[in-house]
């Protein structure tokens, strides 16, 4: 397979629609007509923690005015291209010019090998390494560098790249809130006669196909016992994607339909014009009232779509245009909690207080639940009641409710997962402000949560003030 095709060049009759899409897209945004911007710089050095992958390397994008405590954007290239080249399909959609305005940095891995490993064992499991292992420790050192947020991490991708991004969602639910993929696979699909992790023709001829169950249970067993938070996506897809089959885009939507415990009916079904194209939009949100999947089938499109790495609405949905020390769904969700809980002691304990009723903004009655602990070897676990639950970010990932006073506690991670058929993945008491069950059963929780989240900001924000 050619770079040119998998990298999305475009016939010459299709660049007027892709340059009234782009012009379409930043008038929306706000940003100016696009100035040229130097490329990535890399290879940078300093990332690696030992072990990875030779062909692996780490470039980056850094705008000239950071924003404070600023999210981080990690964008993956398409087989046979390089960072380079999908700086400059980022570019040609508006993402750069959206990471000048609002100040976010950008990681851009890069492989040697024709395209990225998410079919391995060690990619496919959490902690096992890999490429998608070596990213995530990209990720974690550009955080640290650059002083942006660890509970604002979020991935896009083209083919290869979209396929690293469904991977890297399923296995590091922990590390990223959402992702927008662009013509890639469900997490899992790629194994499938792939052991080399290069081009798996049954996955991408839509020759596997599970039921939205399986699909689910395989995510499950790429993070085994995790319970926690879960990562919003959103798919494009072109209807007559002649590469990668349109098949894993309606595969994908099975098994994020049920990861995030949704419905297979989205919630609404529009009609988008962008560039003189025909898009489907199908949207599925929780309870909150955030869209968690939000997927975009272009009407006899092509591999990758003509809204390719559209700013319009890649930004917004990752909430790239949005300040704030908490990610804006996790923060929505928490905002209509009915009571507080308590916070959980630190040290070696794993036991969280227990919460106390509240009385409940809109409508929600308030909830006896308990709360998270923090800052000790284990996350804490709920009170008495409801409050049951890790938290909606367990186990030593980023973020809310996580054990250890360092937001990367844990080890390196790996990715996407075995193709084991299984059960349903069952429904947990900590995930219904994400995932979409009831708001009052764990509105308690949820403000402990945030009431977690926000110390977590404050103190990250003055020890980097004292410091200075």
């Amino acid at each position: 397979m050619s770079s040119r095709t998998l990298g999305f060049v475009r016939a010459p009759s299709s660049r007027a629609a892709r340059a009234l899409a782009l012009a379409s897209a930043l008038a929306a945004l706000g940003l100016s007509s696009p100035a040229f911007a130097a490329g990535p710089s890399g290879p940078v050095s300093g990332w690696q923690k030992g072990g990875e992958p030779s062909w692996v390397s780490m470039y980056e994008y850094v705008p000239a005015k950071l924003a404070a405590n600023a999210p981080l954007l990690v964008l993956v290239h398409y087989c046979g291209g390089n960072a380079q080249g999908v700086f400059g399909e980022a570019q040609g959609g508006g993402i750069i010019d959206a990471a000048e305005k609002y100040g976010f940095p950008i990681v851009l891995p890069q492989t040697s090998q024709n395209c990225w490993d998410i079919a391995t064992k060690a990619s496919l499991t959490h902690g096992g390494g890999g490429d998608s292992g070596a990213i995530v420790n990209m990720v974690k050192y550009a955080l640290t560098k650059h002083g942006a947020n660890p509970d604002r991490v979020y991935v896009t991708g083209t083919s290869s790249g979209a396929m690293m991004t469904q991977g890297l969602l399923a296995v590091y639910p922990d590390v990223f809130k959402g992702g927008s993929e662009f013509a890639g696979v469900p997490a899992g699909c790629w194994a499938v006669n792939d052991p080399a992790g290069q081009w798996s023709g049954p996955c991408a001829g839509g020759m596997v196909t599970h039921t939205g169950a399986e699909w689910g249970q395989m995510v499950k067993d790429m993070y085994p016992g995790y319970s926690g938070f879960r990562p919003r996506v959103q798919l494009w897809h072109g209807e007559a994607d002649s590469i990668i089959s349109y098949t894993n885009q309606t595969e994908a939507i099975k098994q994020w339909t049920n990861v995030l415990a949704l419905p297979a009916t989205p919630t609404s079904t529009t009609t988008v014009a962008i560039g003189g194209k025909q898009y489907k939009r199908e949207q599925w949100q929780d309870s909150c009232g955030s869209t968690v999947l939000d997927a975009w089938t272009q009407s006899q499109g092509p591999h990758g779509t003509d809204a390719n790495l559209n700013a319009q609405y890649t930004i917004p949905f990752l909430a790239l245009d949005q300040a704030g020390a908490v990610d804006p769904q996790v923060a929505k969700c928490m905002s209509g909690a009915g009571g507080s809980g308590g916070s959980g002691a630190g040290g070696g304990s794993p036991s969280g207080g227990s919460g106390t009723a509240g009385s409940a903004p809109s409508g929600d009655s308030g909830s006896s639940s308990g709360g998270v602990g923090a800052g000790g070897s284990a996350p804490g676990t709920g009170g008495s009641a409801a409050g049951t639950d890790p938290g909606m970010m367990a186990a030593s990932g980023s973020g809310i409710g996580v054990s250890g006073s360092s937001s990367f506690a844990g080890t390196s991670t790996g990715n996407d997962g075995s193709d084991a058929p299984s059960a349903a993945v069952p429904s947990h008491p900590g995930m219904s402000c994400a995932l979409g069950r009831s708001k009052s059963s764990n509105a308690a929780a949820c403000a402990g949560l945030l009431a977690v989240g926000l110390l977590f900001g404050r103190r990250r924000r003055t020890g980097r003030r004292s410091s200075r």
